[in-house]
This record gives C-alpha cells, sequence and structure tokens, in this order.
C-alpha cells in the first residue's frame, strides 16, 4: 500500500515537471511569442537609415510624420521628399522654415516635436485610418530613396507630443514704427516768445 502511494506520488512529480516542456515542443516555429514584431519598420539606403517611422492622424489638424533619420555619411545629406501610400507627398519644414531638411554627417535628425523639423501631409491624409500600415518612401539628396512600411496611429498619448500640435512656426514680422508726421511750419518752443520785424528808432 505504501509502495503504491509513493509511485503515485512520484508519477505526478514526472508528469508536472514534463508538461512544460511537451507543450513548448508542441508550439513549434509557430509560436505566438516567435511572431512578435517591432511597432514599427525601418529601412536604409546607402548610409542613411530611417528608424521608428509613423504617421499620426488628428481630427483637428493635419497627418503629420514622425521618423528618426540618421546618416552614417561623411557628409551631409538632406530629406527631399516623404511620400506616403503612393499618392500623398509630405510637405516638408524645417525648423527655420526650409522645404528641405539637413541631417548632419554621422548626426541624426527627429522629425516630429518642439523646435524639430516637421513632415506635413496637407493632401490626402484625411483618407487615413488609424490601424492602417501604409507605404512610405523618404527620398534623400545622395543615398536615394529609403523604402518601408510606417503605422498610421493618433497624435495622443505618448505620441502626443510629435503630432501637429507641434509643427513648427515663423516668427510673425515686426511692424514698423510709424514716422512722426511733420507739421507744417516751425512750432514755437514752450516759452520763447516769436521775434517780429525791427522797429526803426527815431
Amino acid at each position: 500500500m505504501v509502495r503504491s502511494i509513493r509511485r503515485g506520488a512520484v508519477a505526478a512529480v514526472l508528469a508536472l515537471s514534463i508538461a512544460p516542456l511537451a507543450a513548448a515542443c508542441s508550439a513549434g516555429n509557430d509560436a505566438q511569442t516567435l511572431g512578435v514584431h517591432p511597432d514599427s519598420d525601418s529601412g536604409s539606403a546607402g548610409s542613411v537609415k530611417v528608424q521608428n517611422a509613423f504617421v499620426l492622424t488628428d481630427p483637428s489638424g493635419p497627418a503629420t510624420i514622425t521618423a528618426r533619420l540618421f546618416n552614417n555619411g561623411s557628409s551631409a545629406q538632406s530629406l527631399q521628399s516623404v511620400q506616403i501610400g503612393g499618392t500623398t507627398m509630405a510637405q516638408l519644414k524645417g525648423s527655420n522654415g526650409e522645404s528641405t531638411i539637413s541631417v548632419p554627417a554621422h548626426g541624426s535628425v527627429l522629425l516630429g516635436g518642439k523646435g524639430n523639423p516637421a513632415a506635413v501631409l496637407t493632401g490626402g491624409g484625411e483618407a487615413l485610418r488609424d490601424g492602417d500600415v501604409q507605404n512610405a518612401v523618404f527620398s534623400f539628396s545622395s543615398s536615394g530613396a529609403v523604402k518601408m512600411n510606417v503605422n498610421v496611429t493618433p497624435a495622443s498619448s505618448y505620441f502626443a507630443p510629435y503630432g501637429p500640435g507641434s509643427l513648427p512656426t515663423t516668427a510673425a514680422p515686426t511692424k514698423p514704427a510709424t514716422p512722426a508726421t511733420p507739421t507744417t511750419g516751425g512750432t514755437p518752443t514752450t516759452g520763447s516768445t516769436p521775434t517780429g520785424s525791427a522797429t526803426p528808432t527815431s
């Protein structure tokens, strides 16, 4: 009787220890954990690389693009255009209003965010739907086109600081001071008595 109880306990322990191994083996190469991918795609061409690219939507404004641009080359390159979905072109805005965005040699630039350059989808952005994946082409002056897929997501929560609300603005020109209007004739100084014609003496 005692031997049979001991044998049963040993068998139960062995069964519990083998079960996780069996489950792992049955999952095989198609296990869910093996299907985990980064939140965003990345792409490269020549000495440039684009990472963490997203299209950010906002009901109250145009969609924008955020991404980190890397330049591993020995000379600066400029981002000349960004195309989304094969038809929609982004309007590039440098920190000082330039139409291209320079990426320094051995440096990086962040698209989106306060004080940073921006890529704005002013036309066709209304057709973007949150949760979609769009084809994107980042064109650089020397390295050419970087092709990749980007996710479309709302400019909220973590992405709020990089959305349309952070677009760079140019300072309004200062209004020149209005010159004083000159008066006709001289105005006598306060306290002075204007001199008339000389009176002849007898």
